[in-house]
């Protein structure tokens, strides 16, 4: 690669920066920290990270009201698992086992899942797992518009404040919500996704790979792609 064209790739990385700084000030989050820049020598993209913490996040959410799904939930499901992970997934909203127990994914999809997560040599609790809405909609329909609208800010701080290496996102309906793009899980899946600092992974859910179990060889590869970068990673700070 030539000195230009490393040149535009540390411009490209410092503009990156600066729209994760403004975009982190308009959702509330103070307090950012930002990795060093990247040099010519390591172009490698920096990860932000507020001082926040998830006791603070979820106090602000507090018995929340904001959309209708409010209504029907039994419990507010917040995000779960290590604070301090470098590997999240990310559902769509709970389903009747987790408005239950408020706790993501504890019934049958969360039993593949963990299964998944075992199986790129991760334990359950050394990751983080949430979703994009954290009440259930009627009938595990897809949250609104509006209703993602509501919930997807304090996912997003949460976020900030963990700064995961990598988001598997989980299904066509997060992934949309999550990266605000218009194209569908089955031509995204599979690639990886720069957004914000975080590298995020596409793929199917696990619901849907109980409906569906010829898809699970696709999402096994999809999932050692994350294996592979997580180690590659590893290696490096060695």
């Amino acid at each position: 690669m030539s000195i230009e064209s490393l040149a535009d790739e540390l411009r490209s990385l410092i503009k990156q920066t600066e729209e994760q700084v403004a975009y982190f000030q308009e959702l509330g989050v103070s307090g950012i920290a930002l990795e060093a820049v990247p040099t010519i020598d390591s172009p490698q993209q920096p990860r932000s990270q507020s001082g926040e913490s998830m006791e603070q996040i979820w106090a602000d959410i507090g018995d929340c009201i904001r959309c209708p799904l409010h209504q029907g939930r039994t419990h507010v499901v917040h995000t779960e698992g290590n604070r301090k992970a470098r590997l999240m997934f990310v559902g769509e909203a709970p389903g009747a086992d987790e408005d239950m127990q408020a706790r993501p994914f504890v019934g049958r999809a969360g039993q593949l899942l963990t299964k998944i997560i075992e199986s790129i040599g991760f334990k359950h609790e050394e990751v983080l797992i949430g979703n994009i809405n954290r009440c259930r909609p009627p009938g595990n329909r897809p949250p609104t518009p509006d209703e993602v609208a509501m919930c997807k800010p304090f996912l997003l701080r949460e976020i900030a404040a963990v700064s995961p290496e990598v988001i598997v996102v989980m299904g066509n309906t997060a992934m949309k919500n999550l990266l605000d793009v218009k194209d569908g899980i089955t031509k995204l899946r599979g690639i990886f996704q720069d957004h914000l600092g975080i590298k995020i992974m596409p793929t199917f859910h696990p619901a849907y790979l109980l409906r569906d179990p010829s898809k699970k060889r696709e999402t096994w590869e999809d999932l050692k792609k994350v294996r592979d970068h997580l180690d590659s990673t590893a290696k490096r700070e060695v």
